[in-house]
């Protein structure tokens, strides 16, 4: 099988398109015939070795996490998916052409591919950080780098729960936060001050890791009120970073029970082939995304 794999920490051009022997499903995992993959930052973090506390891993290794596709293998123990089944999920090395899973959801009706593999570890983080950042119904969110997949969920889900949220991104993005709901503004100079004229903060997640953990601190004036998913630094300024998954077969229900109500909608910014895996990786670091990036087969 074809599959995109790295033997060096490094850029995006460490990535190659090898052949590969298939992966099979042990106990308790499934297999698919992988039909698109999804592209976070988690990926080329764990690309460059920034993440090998989070995620160990051997040289030679694969790409990526989230995937949807048609069942093709089930493990010894799986019960509620057989062959055939069009599922979305989290496994190892999705940019492939068959991948194991180990957490999995049927794909909600009329959900392509394309759309459903976007999904998965966005939704997961979206749900934990607004957990974490303890934010209740009737006050207002702060999300710096509000417009990609996991500010896209974030925005739609704090809407459902009655949460207010202001959020940050460019000026080509503003219509788009607007309509999911949120205040909108630009970042650049003076942002902190645009969104307090916007109304108070009382909790502030940072999407984009861009040097801000500072100013979220002063307008939630209170550190653990602000939650941090890009910045590495942001523990020497008080600030948690959130970078272990919590229940991601939760996450999947709950991320399909939205979509079927219609309450959740992530759009595909861009579609690649394994081929373009390292357009796709230079794509997702440059940001300024609307929505999500994936692998098509």
């Amino acid at each position: 099988m074809k599959k995109v794999s790295f033997a060096e920490f490094g850029g995006p051009d460490v990535l190659h398109l090898i052949d590969a022997e298939e992966p099979h499903a042990g106990p308790g995992r499934i297999r698919i015939a992988v039909r698109a993959a999804g592209v976070n930052p988690v990926d080329w973090r764990v690309r460059e070795g920034q993440m090998l506390k989070a995620h160990p891993l051997e040289l030679p290794a694969g790409v990526g996490l989230d995937a949807a596709g048609v069942v093709d293998e089930v493990g010894e123990g799986v019960e509620g998916v057989e062959a055939g089944d069009h599922v979305f999920g989290e496994g190892s090395s999705t940019y492939a052409e068959f991948a194991v899973l180990s957490a999995w959801a049927r794909m909600p009706e009329g959900l392509m591919f394309q759309e459903a593999a976007g999904y998965p570890s966005v939704v997961e983080t979206a749900l934990r950080i607004i957990r974490e950042v303890g934010v209740l119904p009737g006050q207002t969110l702060l999300v710096s780098g509000a417009s990609g997949g996991v500010g896209s969920a974030v925005l739609q889900i704090a809407r459902d729960r009655g949460i207010a949220v202001i959020g940050t991104a460019g000026a080509a993005n503003q219509d788009y936060l607007r309509s999911l709901g949120a205040l909108a503004t630009t970042y650049g100079d003076g942002w902190a001050e645009r969104v307090r004229q916007l109304g108070r903060v009382d909790a502030a997640l940072d999407l984009a890791g861009s040097g801000v953990i500072r100013e979220l601190v002063g307008l939630t004036g209170d550190p653990r009120k602000v939650i941090s998913i890009a910045d590495l630094d942001a523990p020497a300024l008080g600030v948690r970073f959130s970078g272990v998954a919590g229940s991601v077969p939760d996450a999947l229900a709950e991320a399909a029970r939205l979509i079927s109500l219609g309450l959740l909608h992530i759009p595909v910014q861009r579609s690649y082939t394994l081929a373009e895996a390292a357009a796709a990786h230079t794509d997702s670091q440059a940001g300024h995304s609307r929505g999500r990036r994936v692998m098509v087969l």
